[in-house]
C-alpha cells in the first residue's frame, strides 16, 4: 500500500542531571564541590532523503525518541550528551501537531533538515554553586524534562503538472504515454489508487514532472470516497491538465464532469481551483465520425474557452494531439510563478509552554536592574534558540503573552534597564 500519512509520537532527550561530590584526596584537606554538569539531551530531527518516496516506515512503528542526557559525575566529569534521532523522510513531507493540524515543518524545497523537538538542558552539578559564604553546596540542579508531541504526517506529492478528472477518463493511459511512468492500467474505477509520478521530456525547452491524482468523485472535498487522501497531492502543483472522456464511453456529460471536478477543488482549497488549467478532450479516436468528434470538443471549446480555458482534443491510445498539448502547457508553466510552493511554520512546539501552569518570578534587584525566574522561565530558555530570529521572535512573544512585560512596567522598568534571566541578560526597549 501507498502510505502517504502515518501518525507518530516523537520524543527529545531528558537532560542529565547535575551531580553532587566533593573532593576526596590524600592531603587534600576540605576539598570543594566538584560535581560536574548533566549532558544535553538528544533532539528529534526530520531530515529528507531523495531515496524514499513513501512514509511506510513509520506505518507499524509509532513512537520515535532521543536519547537521554548522561548524569555529571565526580571530578568535575561532564554527562555525555544524548544522541540525535534523525527521521527520514521524502521529499514533500509536511509534518504538523496531531492535535490542531497547525503545520510544524514543511520538508520540501530548501528545507532539507530541521530540529523539530529539542533536547533538553543539562542541569548544573554542585561546581557552579559555591560561593564565599557557601563553601559546601550539596545541590545540584536537574536536568530539563524531555518534550513529547504527537505529529502527523503527511506526503504532499511535489509535481509542476498535476491530471485531475473522474476514474477512467484515460489519464493513466496518458501519463504513460508522455513520461517514464508506468502506471497500473486497466478498464475499472479507481485502478490507480496511489499518485504516479513521471517526468516529461520536451525536446529543446526542458521537461516537467506530472503527477496522475487518483479519480476523484462528488463529495470528494468532504472526505466522500478517498477524496482527501487524493486532494492533498494537488496543492503543490502549478498548472492542472483536467482529463475528459470527450466520447462519453460511460455516458457522461464531459462538460458537467469538468464543472463537478472544479467544484471539489474549489470546496477543498479555492486557492487551488484558480490555478492554470487545461482541458484534454480524450478518446476522440472512440467516437465513430469526424462530424461526431468536432461537435463533441467543438461543444467543450464554445463552453471553456470563453472563460481562457483552452480545449485540446487528444487521443492518450494513438498520441493524437499529445504533442500540442503539452507544448501549451509548458509555456502555461513559464508563465507562472516558478517558486516551489511550501507551507510555513505555524505551530511552535515550545508554544506549550505558554501554556503551562509552571511558576515563574519577576523582581526588581535593585535601580535599573531586574530578574525573571522560576522552572517556567528555565524551561523556555532550554528549548529555545535566542540566536535564531524565529527562536528571539518566540522569546519575545513569550513575554508579552505570559503577562511577564506588563509585571516588568508595574514594578518600573524603563527603557535600557537590565533583566536578567539564568545567565542571560537583555536591555529592555518597547
Amino acid at each position: 500500500m501507498f502510505a502517504d500519512r502515518a501518525k507518530i509520537i516523537i520524543r527529545s532527550g531528558k537532560g542529565g542531571d547535575g551531580h553532587v561530590s566533593f573532593r576526596r584526596e590524600l592531603y587534600v584537606a576540605n576539598g570543594g564541590p566538584d560535581g560536574g554538569d548533566g549532558g544535553r539531551g538528544g533532539d528529534v530531527i526530520f531530515e529528507v532523503d531523495e531515496g524514499l518516496n513513501t512514509l511506510y516506515d513509520y506505518r507499524h512503528k509509532r513512537k520515535f525518541s532521543a536519547q537521554d542526557g548522561e548524569p555529571g559525575g565526580k571530578k568535575r566529569c561532564h554527562g555525555a550528551d544524548g544522541k540525535d534521532i534523525v527521521l527520514k523522510v521524502p521529499e514533500g513531507t509536511v509534518v504538523m501537531d496531531a492535535e490542531s493540524g497547525k503545520v510544524i515543518a514543511d520538508m520540501s524545497g530548501d528545507n532539507r533538515r530541521q530540529v523539530v523537538l529539542k533536547g533538553g538542558r543539562g542541569g548544573k552539578g554542585n561546581m557552579n554553586y559555591a560561593t564565599a559564604t557557601m563553601q559546601v553546596p550539596k545541590y545540584a540542579q536537574p536536568g530539563q524534562d524531555a518534550q513529547e508531541l504527537e505529529v502527523r504526517l503527511e506526503l504532499k506529492v511535489i509535481a509542476d503538472v498535476g491530471l485531475v478528472g473522474f476514474p477512467n477518463v484515460g489519464k493513466s493511459t496518458f501519463l504513460s504515454r508522455v513520461s517514464n511512468a508506468r502506471p497500473k492500467i486497466a478498464n475499472y474505477h479507481f485502478t490507480t489508487l496511489n499518485p504516479n509520478l513521471g517526468v516529461v521530456d520536451m525536446d529543446g525547452c526542458g521537461g516537467f514532472v506530472i503527477a496522475d491524482i487518483p479519480g476523484l468523485i462528488e463529495g470528494a472535498s468532504e472526505g466522500a470516497g478517498l477524496g482527501h487522501e487524493f486532494l492533498r497531492h494537488i496543492e503543490r502543483t502549478r498548472v492542472m491538465i483536467h482529463i475528459v472522456d470527450a466520447a462519453s464511453v460511460e455516458g457522461r456529460d464531459p462538460i458537467e464532469d469538468i464543472y463537478k471536478i472544479n467544484r471539489e477543488l474549489e470546496a477543498y482549497n479555492p486557492e487551488i481551483a484558480h490555478r492554470p488549467q487545461v482541458i484534454a478532450a480524450n478518446k476522440i479516436d472512440a467516437l465513430y465520425t469526424e462530424e461526431g468528434s468536432e461537435s463533441a470538443v467543438d461543444k467543450l471549446k464554445a463552453e471553456f474557452e470563453p472563460q481562457g480555458i483552452r480545449v485540446f482534443p487528444i487521443s492518450a491510445v494513438s498520441g493524437q494531439g499529445i504533442r500540442e498539448l503539452l507544448f501549451f502547457v509548458k509555456e502555461l508553466l513559464e508563465q507562472t510563478k516558478t517558486e516551489p510552493i511550501t507551507f510555513e511554520q505555524e505551530f511552535f512546539p515550545e508554544d506549550a509552554l505558554m501554556r503551562s501552569n509552571l511558576p515563574y518570578t519577576v523582581e526588581k534587584l535593585e535601580d535599573h536592574l531586574y530578574s525573571i525566574e522560576g522552572p517556567k522561565i528555565d524551561k523556555m530558555l532550554g528549548y529555545t534558540n535566542l540566536d535564531s530570529e524565529k527562536g528571539f521572535m518566540f522569546f519575545q512573544n513569550f513575554l508579552k503573552n505570559t503577562g511577564i512585560l506588563d509585571e516588568l512596567e508595574a514594578l518600573g522598568i524603563e527603557e535600557g534597564d537590565t533583566v536578567k534571566m539564568y545567565g542571560f541578560e537583555f536591555d529592555y526597549y518597547k
